[in-house]
């Protein structure tokens, strides 16, 4: 068997090894510079233009309502945006095995690991802590694309439960696991990565692009919101957020804050304090193709921002005084187009922000909302509005549960834009699919009731495993 040994711009020096195809197995764990070599290949597939380094995003997006199609193209996801996409489809499949792949990657590491006397026992404990973190962001994918909402029913059944390495590539039969059991598994690897992360790295870049104890415990904000369980939200936060403003996490030389201006988190190459985890490009040769890339997407355009969505918003008016209206732009043709992402020209470098501490700070204002601790919440929901607009005043609606709840989920649609969170906002909270309009035709409503709700199981997995359900 032999190991394919990725590399990616996150590890922290070029290393010299065999060509990438041709190192056996026994080969790939036996010195601390491949065992490296392993760790960092795992974010190099969770950064895959297939995956969260592109079209992971972009999927997430042409499902929800906030962008419109242009050009009615499959290559570019015009059926993902208009909700036909089939299990025999080519993304639908690609995601799946793009998942699992690195699902399996992570489990070979963690298996070896356990064999590597030569490692300090602190570093094997933490490539052990990232290879976790990483089967539970893939699992975390996964369940939010191909299974029922847990708020919708935890016992559905889900996706299988990969576990344990799969060296022969004939190991396919498993029974899949429920919705319940598949968050379950994701919160036991959070929890066991946060315990043995380091809480930084050795410089900014490092830092941003692999996992530290921040980033295990920011996911598990978003874990548990999507779970509904409010309290454990909470705890996790109060780790990274401060009783009082200004909300800055420290521990040692690690820092997380807002920035004071929205436009440096979005200037191409940010690796500073808002940015818990992304997936930087640092080599033109790594950089994602132009279907895959963010920035040409979004202002090519492929898609286009909806007018019937978040856009309409007062805070996109032309007379908002708010510093997110600059980044959206307006094209020739009277288009609305997202400049998150302003590297439109080849190679692609824009870094993709997966974790952001406003993130952080809207999930534990929703959840301090729910549970009515409304002055709690609406001082983290205006740290993260005064940031663009200082002297915005909420007003009455903020005055209510129902309505600062409401307030929250707007500002979440608005600060995190073409970020990959709009579906999963529709779905963690059983929302139909809204039916939306583009150049490609119209995409219709889809209530959660709907087989097309979910992605279907891909094909190849019903091929080879008998037990999918």
């Amino acid at each position: 068997m032999w190991i394919i040994v990725l590399f990616t711009a996150c590890q922290s020096e070029p290393l010299d090894l065999a060509p990438l195809t041709s190192i056996p197995e026994a080969e790939a764990y036996n010195t601390p510079e491949k065992i490296l070599a392993q760790v960092n290949g795992l974010y190099g597939q969770l950064g895959s233009p297939l995956y969260f380094g592109g079209q992971g995003i972009l999927f997430n997006e042409q499902r929800g309502d906030e962008f419109s199609q242009n050009d009615g193209n499959n290559e570019t996801g015009a059926n993902v945006w208009n909700q036909s996409i089939t299990s025999s489809g080519f993304f639908v499949n690609a995601v799946w095995e793009a998942a699992y792949q690195m699902i399996n990657s992570a489990n070979i590491l963690l298996d070896r690991l356990a064999a590597q006397t030569f490692l300090p026992a602190e570093l094997r404990d933490a490539y052990a802590a990232e290879a976790r973190f990483i089967r539970a962001f893939a699992y975390f994918g996964l369940v939010q694309t191909y299974a029922r909402p847990f708020n919708q029913n935890p016992d559905y059944l889900a996706l299988p439960l990969r576990l344990t390495p799969n060296l022969s590539g004939g190991n396919n039969q498993l029974a899949f696991s429920t919705v319940r059991e598949v968050y379950d598994q994701i919160l036991l690897d959070l929890d066991a990565a946060e315990e043995d992360l380091p809480i930084t790295y050795s410089t900014a870049l490092l830092s941003v692009s692999r996992a530290h104890k921040a980033t295990a415990i920011a996911l598990k904000t978003r874990v548990y919101l999507t779970q509904s369980n409010y309290n454990k939200v909470i705890e996790e936060a109060v780790k990274l957020v401060p009783t009082s403003p200004p909300f800055q996490y420290q521990a040692l030389n690690s820092t997380h804050s807002l920035e004071p201006s929205i436009a440096t988190v979005f200037s191409g190459s940010y690796s500073g304090a808002e940015a818990i985890f992304s997936i930087p490009f640092i080599i033109t040769t790594e950089a994602p193709s132009q279907q895959s890339a963010l920035a040409y997407n979004y202002l090519s355009p492929v898609t286009y921002l909806n007018t019937a969505g978040i856009v309409a918003h007062e805070v996109f008016a032309t007379n908002s005084v708010d510093a997110r209206r600059n980044l959206v732009i307006s094209n020739a043709a009277g288009q609305r187009l997202l400049n998150k992402f302003p590297n439109n020209i080849a190679p692609f470098m824009d870094y993709v922000p997966l974790i952001r501490y406003a993130e952080v700070l809207l999930n534990y204002a929703e959840a301090a909302a729910q549970l009515n601790q409304l002055s709690r919440a609406k001082i983290l929901l205006e740290a993260v509005r005064h940031r663009s607009d200082p002297n915005f005043v909420f007003g009455a609606p903020a005055e209510s549960q129902a309505g600062l709840v409401q307030l929250i989920f707007t500002e979440k649609r608005i600060e995190l834009l073409g970020e990959g969170f709009r579906s999963w906002e529709l779905f963690r909270t059983v929302q139909p699919l809204p039916a939306k309009i583009g150049n490609a035709g119209v995409a219709p409503r889809i209530l959660p009731t709907d087989a097309n709700y979910v992605w279907p199981i891909p094909s190849g997995e019903i091929a080879y495993n008998p037990l999918a359900r």
